[in-house]
């Protein structure tokens, strides 16, 4: 009897051994060996290492050189090279189509949907592993973005929630923009031209947050901005409205995020207690003539710093703009690398520059028009963004890509060009290492999974032959950009390659 049970029992040791080495239960393993490890946690103590992933995690980060391979896994040499924490970008809008419109004509159809299909390897060309689109307005092209076979990881803030009639609404005829924009917040003021069918009770903050909430959202999206150009004296929301926001916010756990880009704007948000203010302050108001950043202004800037206000300076959405009136622009190397041949023809052609007479319908010079942009509106907001970044504010890493019908916001590269933005205007590399990485991570909550190379985290990691510490051009030296344990050459997420 006892031999019969031993026999068993090492029958069944057998049988569990051949279980454990059959082919669903290996586990795959990359070892990332000699490298320069570079995390945001621990910039005061770089030194060389190894990491092991396995399954798409990061298990091991050893900071010693000559720690043994794991057995099984695919090495990795990562000498004279930098490894980072995937980049993370917490403001872009994935439906919207550079240098388009809404209602692009049918003929352009093919070329769009290349531009689509190219659009999630464009953001992992420059090593973008992570984005949060602010503004949900078509859900196809979130779920096609998110089953392409390499994308980064993708969060949202749903639907935005804008001031009925209020801005963006306004950009759209009346029969339109509550199609577009189902998650209004309904304005009592303004009952008589609100379509019958949609109900005050629907349209409350609370109502408005919950949707976001059940839609599965990680933020809230709403506006304060009184317009501009043909577009001014726009209805916007009461401080008591925002603070119905603001307290339906916390109670669901999401991040509260307010467009504002004026010294009005950024004072309402300040005073409402938003989580995140999107977009730098470019507008000053009455103080513009200012060349000097007023004492009005350095103040509300004390008060975000001391609020700990995350800060999206999305100096890019101006830059975006000067494209048009710069020749260079559309001669940048890199640009076929993050769209398909045929739209790059259409931007240089004489109807893909239609968005230039919407900038300039007085027909100024070329070289006016960036003066006029450089000296106004660029340099109010480097003015502000140095203060901050003098202040150590927490600066969060956002584009705005594309923030409007400018082929001047072009996805990943728009990444790019905003660091160096960053940079003239006075952040650090430190600075601007920490706001698309770490810094991003714990503001949208995501800090358990993302920003850092840990043991335990995603392996969303970038390879680069620069260090981000010593020069911003490292950020387009990448190599090789790991998506949940999966390493992708750089060359193979270009445009080019993917014809």
């Amino acid at each position: 009897m006892k031999t019969s049970v031993i026999t068993f029992l090492a029958s069944l040791l057998a049988l569990v051994a051949l279980a454990d080495s059959s082919p669903a239960q290996v586990t795959s393993r990359t070892w990332i060996t000699d490298v320069t490890i570079i995390s945001p946690e621990n910039l005061d103590q770089i030194e060389k290492g190894n990491v092991l992933i396995e399954d798409g995690r990061i298990v091991s980060v050893e900071r010693n050189q000559a720690a043994k391979a794991a057995t099984g896994s695919t090495v990795v040499s990562g000498t004279g090279q930098f490894l980072i924490p995937g980049l993370i970008d917490s403001h872009v809008h994935l439906a919207s189509v550079p240098g388009m419109t809404l209602d692009s004509p049918e003929a352009q159809s093919k070329m769009i949907r290349d531009y689509f299909k190219q659009l999630p390897r464009s953001y992992l060309y420059y090593g973008y592993t992570t984005v949060v689109d602010l503004a949900v307005v078509d859900h196809k092209i979130l779920e096609d973005f998110s089953q392409a076979p390499l994308h980064p990881d993708l969060y949202h803030c749903g639907e935005s929630m804008p001031l009925a009639n209020g801005y963006p609404m306004s950009f759209l005829p009346p029969a339109a923009r509550f199609t577009i924009f189902p998650n209004f917040i309904y304005d009592p003021r303004q009952a008589s031209s609100i379509p019958s069918e949609y109900k005050p009770e629907d349209h409350t903050p609370a109502a408005d947050v919950a949707r976001v909430k059940a839609s599965g959202g990680i933020c809230v999206k709403t506006y304060f901005e009184h317009g501009f150009a043909r577009d001014r004296n726009l209805p916007v929301m009461s401080p008591d409205v925002f603070a119905d926001i603001r307290k339906a916010a916390t109670q669901d756990g999401l991040v509260l995020m307010i467009h504002a880009n004026s010294f009005d704007a950024q004072k309402f948000a300040a005073e409402g207690n938003a989580d995140v203010i999107a977009h730098g302050m470019w507008n000053w108001g009455d103080l513009e003539k200012k060349t000097e950043l007023p004492l009005e202004i350095r103040n509300l800037l004390d008060q975000i710093v001391e609020k700990k206000i995350g800060y999206q300076p999305t100096i890019q959405v101006l830059r975006g703009l000067t494209a048009y009136f710069d020749p260079k622009y559309l001669k940048i190397k890199s640009i076929p690398k993050v769209i398909p041949e045929e739209m790059l023809d259409w931007f240089n052609s004489r109807d893909g520059k239609w968005f230039k007479k919407e900038l300039n319908d007085d027909d100024a010079p070329d070289a006016a028009v960036l003066d006029g942009i450089d000296r106004g509106p660029l340099r109010r907001v480097r003015q502000v963004v140095a203060y901050l970044a003098s202040k150590d504010a927490g600066f969060l890493f956002g584009t705005d890509t594309p923030s409007s019908p400018t082929y001047g916001n072009l996805p990943g590269l728009n990444g790019y060009q905003e660091m160096q933005e960053l940079q003239k205007a006075g952040l650090s590399l430190r600075q601007i290492f920490k706001a698309a990485t770490i810094s991003n991570a714990r503001r949208f909550k995501l800090d358990s999974q993302l920003g850092t190379i840990e043991p335990g985290k995603t392996a969303n990691l970038v390879l680069l032959n620069k260090s981000p510490l010593e020069t911003v051009d490292a950020y387009d030296s990448i190599t090789t950009v790991w998506i949940h344990g999966k390493p992708v050459p750089r060359d193979s997420l270009a445009a080019a390659s993917n014809r």
